[in-house]
């Protein structure tokens, strides 16, 4: 079939009609469209290119549309190309030829152009309420947890004791990162490209801000070419959507780890786990997995946008129609794991005794042991070196730091060189192994880093408070 009459005079190869075939795809854009023709149909009335009773016919006919489109009853004929010229048939069908009318000073390109700017906007906004559930979802677990203990880890080893409450909210703040980056996309998008035409802007005295407003944006774009090829704002949707995707992927990391009976700080609730067509034992952490494998899906849907737009020169290129699965998918992708991930993080039982136990393994007070030291005069590096003697002190003896006798901690002392060492290992008797027994314990240890953002238990309170107050939690 042939869309376009005048300029050809033959069908279209079946071939290439079904490889430039988008509607499949496009056609999620079907509420969008309406509603950007319907505030066109409003600026043609306002330029007098309409009557008003054109005009009332041609939104009522839209509306009647969006309702069948909002129900599902609206047929969908593949041979019509994609979503615009779809919605424009049916639209003629029911109203008859007063619907050619509509595309009066509009080109197919400003039209996706602001159907995508409309679809980025809902988009956004379903989204940033998904990482809000998933947030209060972390802190009302954070607070639960209270002051539980685990051991903080770097290259994935023991390294100082954090609350529990402290790790989950560091989620919450790399979501909230996540929060602003889509709130920074939307508000670059926030230019209405309707009015652009083609390329070289509509022949008609079209009041493009009036439109605008009608349709709630900011203003208008500057440029009708940029309006047209411009993609950036979808690069940037597609940038935060494969950052929020990490994010989730290292949680979801996390939890398969700690799931696994060699650590067994967390247990997932049967609703969330599967098991195996084989192995009667398993009890397997499946949909934080898949979180973490279709965390690799969105950063190829950025990656393939922004193949898509590298080389293209000014103004609308076809290619341009490619520009829609990877931001469909990302955003089905990233809202679904992020509902998962909410419903996971709720239904988890943490094994806060096993967290501690683990904290008690591979000496993570030896810096709040060093830190001591500090504080009784030695420099850092003598402090260190006395702290790491002491280590492999209880290394050897099968004990842990705040377990040293007191003659551990005079012997660490003796080794080493400087007069801040000696004078301290002459006045041990006045006390200090029981000082740094106590500075080597989880409570202790976890205690000392009060700055602002540290672990201590009255900064987690604090960022706890903040939290709420932030995400519109009451107190508990």
């Amino acid at each position: 079939m042939r869309m376009w009459g005048g300029r050809f005079s033959g069908e279209t190869d079946p071939l290439v009609a079904e490889a430039t075939r988008s509607v499949e795809v496009d056609r999620l854009l079907a509420l969008d469209d309406l509603d950007g023709s319907i505030a066109h149909v409003r600026g043609l009335e306002r330029a007098a290119l309409l009557t008003a009773d054109e005009s009332v016919t041609i939104v009522e006919g839209l509306r009647a549309l969006r309702l069948e489109v909002e129900q599902g009853t609206l047929e969908w004929d593949p041979a019509l190309e994609d979503v615009h010229m779809n919605l424009e048939a049916a639209l003629t069908a029911r109203i008859g030829s007063v619907a050619g009318k509509l595309h009066t000073g509009r080109s197919r390109n400003d039209q996706v152009a602001l159907d995508l700017r409309l679809w980025l906007r809902r988009t956004v906004h379903d989204i940033d309420g998904d990482l809000l559930a998933l947030e209060r979802s972390l802190v009302d677990r954070a607070e639960r947890e209270g002051d539980a203990i685990m051991p903080g880890m770097t290259h994935v080893q023991p390294a100082q004791p954090v609350l529990l409450a402290h790790h989950l909210l560091a989620y919450v703040e790399m979501l909230e990162r996540d929060r602003g980056r889509f709130t920074d996309c939307a508000r670059r998008a926030d230019r209405s490209p309707l009015g652009a035409g083609a390329l070289a802007g509509a022949g008609f005295p079209l009041d493009r801000e009036a439109t605008a407003a009608d349709l709630g944006f900011a203003g208008v774009t500057a440029n009708s070419l940029d309006a047209v090829s411009d993609r950036d704002f979808a690069v940037e949707f597609l940038a935060a959507a494969a950052l929020a995707m990490v994010h989730l992927s290292r949680l979801a990391e996390e939890l398969v780890w700690w799931s696994n009976p060699a650590f067994g700080w967390v247990v997932l609730s049967d609703a969330h786990a599967t098991g195996s067509s084989m192995m009667p034992n398993k009890k397997n952490p499946d949909p934080c997995e898949l979180i973490r494998g279709r965390a690799a899906k969105v950063a190829g849907d950025l990656a393939a946008m922004l193949g898509i737009l590298k080389g293209l020169p000014l103004a609308y290129q076809r290619d341009l129609q490619e520009d829609k699965p990877p931001l469909f998918d990302a955003a089905a992708v990233l809202s679904s794991s992020l509902r998962v991930m909410a419903a996971v993080i709720s239904g988890l039982t943490f094994r806060t005794d096993r967290m501690r136990d683990a904290a008690l393994q591979g000496y993570v007070t030896a810096t709040s042991v060093a830190d001591a030291l500090v504080e009784r005069g030695l420099p850092f590096r003598v402090a260190h070196h006395v702290a790491g003697r002491l280590v492999a002190d209880a290394e050897r003896r099968g004990c842990r730091l705040d377990e040293l006798a007191d003659e551990s901690f005079e012997r660490a002392l003796v080794v080493e060189e400087g007069p801040e060492a000696a004078r301290l290992a002459a006045a041990a008797p006045t006390g200090l192994a029981e000082d740094l027994r106590a500075a080597a314990t989880l409570e202790a240890a976890v205690a000392r880093p009060r700055v602002t953002g540290g672990t201590a238990p009255e900064r987690v309170r604090e960022a706890l408070e903040a939290a709420r107050r932030r995400l519109g939690i009451e107190p508990a």
